[in-house]
Order: structure tokens, then sequence, then C-alpha cells
């Protein structure tokens, strides 16, 4: 079970909302926070979430007034079944009744060989971590005179590092459910 937190992952930056930093909200309808983890070590469940929130801080001349901060409904969970996505709501993974938010703040956002990384605080499960997240910026400017980034991202986590522990063992030994979850963020945001 992977979540993104992505997040971040997916996700995003929040950390000083400096003057000269242009605001980005998520459109949600044109993004998609993702994940994937394997089941009985043979295959892979993938899943994403269907409600999720943020904006991103951007200002490439300097990147200390950078920054992201992102939602995402843990109710949202949607992997094309009804009955594993009402199991993965419950206390057995994501606590959607306790834990209903899973967020990602950044404190910080540097250049980096390839692209750009976010660090910052990921929350899962009541549990926070800190986290960076490599990710790669597109901008463009829309048929109706609006500018908009695309941000790709992918990280892995370790879901028992976030007090989620469900899963049986196999015959062989083997987990059900994997621990790794792969987040996958692909995110489109409009200038405000």
């Amino acid at each position: 079970m992977k979540s993104v937190l992505c997040a971040a992952v997916i996700g995003f930056f929040a950390a000083g909302q400096a003057v000269c930093a242009d605001k980005y909200v998520i459109d949600a309808d044109h993004s998609n926070i993702g994940f994937s983890v394997k089941h009985l070590g043979i295959s892979n469940v993938k899943g994403k979430f269907n409600a999720f929130s943020g904006f991103i801080m951007a200002d490439e001349k300097n990147l200390a007034n950078c920054s992201v901060e992102v939602e995402i409904r843990t109710d949202s969970v949607d992997t094309a079944n009804e009955k594993r996505d009402a199991h993965l709501k419950t206390a057995d993974f994501f606590d959607a009744e306790k834990f209903p938010v899973l967020t990602f703040k950044s404190s910080k956002v540097r250049k980096t060989k390839d692209g750009y990384s976010a660090a910052g605080s990921f929350t899962l499960h009541g549990v926070k971590k800190e986290i960076t997240i490599p990710f790669t910026l597109q901008k463009a400017t829309d048929p109706w005179g609006k500018s908009r980034i695309g941000i790709e991202a992918g990280l892995s986590i370790n879901r028992q590092d976030y007090g989620v522990r469900w899963s049986n063992l196999m015959d062989n030994g083997g987990l059900v459910v994997g621990n790794e979850v792969k987040i996958n963020l692909e995110v489109e945001a409009v200038k405000q």
C-alpha cells in the first residue's frame, strides 16, 4: 500500500511563502497521485487517490522561496476493486476514519543534476517522517492564457515505517502485501 504522499507524494511544497514567489494551485482534474505495491510477490496492485489538493510556490530565481503543500484524502483510495478499497480504508491500512488525510509539506527545494528535489515532512497513518521527493518540472501556457506547471515525481516508501503493518504470510514465507510502496506523482498546477 503506497501513499504518498507522495507523496507525494506525491505531492508537495510548503515552506515560507515569499512575496516574489508565484502560487500555483494543483489542478486535480489534470493530475494523478498513484501507487503500486507487490501482491503475493508476483504482481503489482496499482491504485490512486481521487481527492487531493495543494499548492506550489515557485520562484525560479530563488529556490529558497519555493515550497509545496499537498493534502490527500485517504477515503478516496481507488484500486478499481470496491472490496479491496473498503479494506484499504480500515484500520488494517489507511484507517481513513481516524487518519482522513496524508500530507506533505516541504521545508526545502533544491536544484539537482536531473531536475529538483523537495525535502519535507510526509505524514501517513499519524506518523510524520522527513522524506525527499525528486521531481522534474515543465512549464506551459494554456490556450486561455493561464500559466501552468507540470511536475513528475516517483519515490518509494516502506509502509511499515508508517505503522501500516497488515499482511498475511504465505506458505513460502513471502508477504501477501509487499512492504515497499512505489508512489508516482503527475501533477499539473495553475498559476493564481
